[in-house]
């Protein structure tokens, strides 16, 4: 005599009812954190080397500011001289406190012009400066 097994007739289903609610809920989360914002650099510059870097984890904090080949200025999105570097930065200061400036500076650029930058950023208290460069492989 064979005996067999009963299997239940009833489906056990995954309700998907709630999903575009879901779905539009991630998609808009994603929106609202995500930060898209792209700086146009208008002068020419060639990052030195060096032997170990380290990265910057919080990239919301980083200011930019970059010295070109032949010596013009550039923050943020528009090119400055250097006696107006004091009061962008001491501005942007105030804003964000924590505020790290990475010099992103060409490495033929001469050594004055790195430490007049330095006492500008200096007499605005921004004293959290970073050096960009590349790795040397």
């Amino acid at each position: 005599m064979k005996f067999e097994k009963k299997r239940a007739s009833t489906k056990q289903n995954i309700p998907t009812a709630s999903l575009p609610d879901i779905v539009f809920m991630l998609l808009l989360f994603f929106m609202v954190t995500t930060t898209l914002r792209e700086v146009d650099v208008l002068v020419s510059f060639r990052l030195p080397e060096a032997k170990a870097i380290e990265k910057i984890e919080n990239k919301r904090l980083v200011s930019y500011l970059w010295v070109g080949q032949d010596g013009r200025i550039q923050v943020n999105d528009s090119l400055t001289q250097l006696n107006e570097i004091q009061k962008i930065m001491y501005a942007k200061r105030v804003a964000l406190p924590n505020v790290i400036i990475s010099l992103r500076i060409d490495k033929s650029s001469q050594m004055g012009v790195v430490t007049d930058i330095q006492q500008e950023l200096r007499k605005a208290s921004c004293l959290r400066i970073n050096y960009s460069t590349l790795l040397k492989i």
